[in-house]
């Protein structure tokens, strides 16, 4: 990897810490996933009152990664990534204490604000240490990568939880594993610093005596930009989450797999996952910010419809399981990079915390509507109506926006 080699030792820990961050990240939110089977039968609750605690989490870590994106602009990106991979590190962890439905809806909506936060404050942190376009986008794509890494550890650790433990401890086990994360602090600590586009600009405002308002995001000249990326973001996630928030539970209860070969369809699918963020890094830098998502839309809507309502073999399923996750997953390799180039630096991490949570937000409520819908018209058909219309949408916004390909972080004005 050339843009690798050519970072500085700052550079490289920003990298270390981003993927890490980001992958531990996945771990903590993608074990709710491999417990929601378990939550049903230990708390007695229904696939809709399972689907509101995926939701919850969407909701506020849309209020999460808005304020860690104006505080990073305020006080730094190195700091405010510290207080949210701990915030969610201590909420995740307390979920496995939980003796009531109650208890873990809370405990999942203070578990969002720091799962929003970190997102919004590391890949701004990795697009700002990248002083070139025309890598950054691999940077910024492969730190996404690490999602698939942490979710494929979730998929291992939930397989050999529930076949060694009884399912009322396993699931609590699952959750407990989120306090790794917390030594990732030590290590921002010791070896991160700012990038210096930002220490740049936040010297020449100390200078003027200004700071940048949070609502400058709204402001005449970006509210086009803001509403087009924060739709474009709505359409990635709510197409992503009503997926994968329910494809354990489809694969287990629909197809009636076990613990075993659930576990196994989905490492296929997350291997997808992994090669889709790598191919889409690589894409969103040769191609254009645009043109990945584009063609990453259309790919996603395909095998979408293919996996959920094509009558498949569970040997076909297998298989379309690597499409379904290289397409899903691909499509936000470059997300980050684009926002990033959309807004100035001293808006940057508001603009790119308030459009990807607020799609996170809008997309959170899809986890829900999937479960209350597919009660009537079945788990396949209501995942496929609404990550379908979800995929149509982000094709709709990014014709819409323009390309940032070869735009220049320090040219970037309001």
């Amino acid at each position: 990897m050339r843009w690798y080699k050519n970072l500085d030792a700052n550079g490289r820990a920003a990298f270390t810490a981003s993927f890490l961050g980001w992958g531990l990240d996945a771990l903590n939110y993608m074990v709710y996933t491999f417990a929601i089977a378990a939550l049903i039968n230990v708390f007695h609750i229904d696939r809709g009152q399972a689907g509101i605690l995926g939701t919850i989490t969407l909701l506020t870590s849309a209020v999460g990664g808005w304020g860690a994106g104006i505080l990073a602009d305020k006080y730094g990106r190195v700091r405010v990534l510290q207080a949210t991979i701990l915030w969610f590190t201590v909420t995740t962890a307390a979920i496995g204490f939980a003796h009531s439905f109650a208890q873990i809806f809370w405990l999942r909506a203070l578990q969002g604000l720091g799962f929003g936060g970190e997102w919004a404050v590391g890949s701004v942190l990795m697009g700002e240490i990248i002083t070139t376009s025309l890598d950054r986008g691999k940077a910024v794509g492969t730190v996404q990568s690490a999602w698939a890494l942490g979710w494929g550890l979730a998929a291992i650790m939930y397989t050999l939880l529930f076949s060694l433990l009884p399912e009322n401890y396993a699931w609590r086990a699952l959750f407990w594993i989120g306090l790794l994360p917390a030594l990732l602090v030590l290590y921002i600590r010791k070896n991160l610093h700012e990038p210096e586009v930002f220490s740049k600009t936040r010297a020449e405002r100390d200078v003027a005596g200004m700071r940048a308002s949070p609502w400058i995001i709204f402001s005449p000249k970006l509210l086009r930009v803001t509403t087009l990326a924060s739709l474009m973001c709505v359409g990635c996630q709510g197409g992503y989450y009503a997926v994968t928030t329910w494809l354990p539970t489809y694969l287990k209860t629909t197809r009636h797999l076990s613990v075993l070969n659930t576990g196994g369809y989905l490492m296929v699918v997350i291997a997808g996952a992994f090669c889709g963020y790598l191919v889409g890094a690589y894409l969103t830098d040769r191609l254009g910010r645009r043109a990945n998502l584009i063609i990453f839309s259309i790919l996603s809507g395909i095998s979408l419809v293919l996996y959920t309502e094509v009558p498949l073999s569970n040997g076909a399923m297998l298989v379309m399981g690597f499409p379904l996750g290289f397409a899903a997953s691909g499509i936000f390799s470059g997300v980050g990079a684009y926002l990033t180039e959309l807004y100035p630096t001293d808006a940057r991490a508001n603009g790119q915390g308030f459009t990807y949570n607020f799609g996170r937000g809008v997309g959170a409520l899809f986890p829900t509507l999937v479960g209350y819908l597919s009660q009537g018209m079945g788990l396949g058909v209501a995942i496929a109506v609404f990550a379908g219309g979800a995929y149509v949408l982000v094709l709709v916004s990014t014709l819409s926006l323009p390309e940032t390909k070869g735009r220049e972080l320090g040219a970037i004005r309001v």
